[in-house]
């Protein structure tokens, strides 16, 4: 298939196609005019990059993961693969932590300012509660 053809069925543009191209984590085939064109497995790997994207995955380490797998979920074991997975699985973590407490916060500030609200109060903001 094509790079637009498969930039509509990934949801992906062409242009980070091209990048994904340029990064290594594809390798589409070229016909005679230049065209890139890519095997029906490029489909499936494309969505698992963007999963691992999202996931936080540097494309360093995509590159040294797509290799080792099997489906969207099945890894073989590959050197140092498992640690940077790890690794980000810890960050991940984390960030999750973070995000977490964040999320607490706002919520008491929100809950604080509903209740000066119910009660009348205006003006200077109410403590937040900790």
């Amino acid at each position: 298939m094509l790079i637009g053809e498969l930039a509509e069925r990934t949801g992906t543009s062409e242009r980070l196609l091209r990048y994904y191209e340029r990064a290594g984590l594809l390798q589409p085939a070229r016909q005679p005019n230049g065209y890139r064109t890519y095997d029906d497995n490029a489909q499936e790997t494309v969505l698992r990059i963007r999963a691992l994207l999202a996931g936080g995955l540097p494309t360093r380490v995509i590159r040294e993961l797509l290799p080792c797998t099997d489906g969207e979920a099945t890894v073989r074991p590959c050197p140092g693969v498992l640690d940077a997975l790890r690794d980000q699985l810890h960050l991940l973590d984390q960030r999750a932590a973070e995000i977490a407490e964040a999320r607490s916060i706002l919520s008491r500030t929100i809950a604080s300012a509903e209740a000066a609200e119910a009660a009348g109060v205006t003006g200077a903001a109410e403590a937040v509660p900790s």
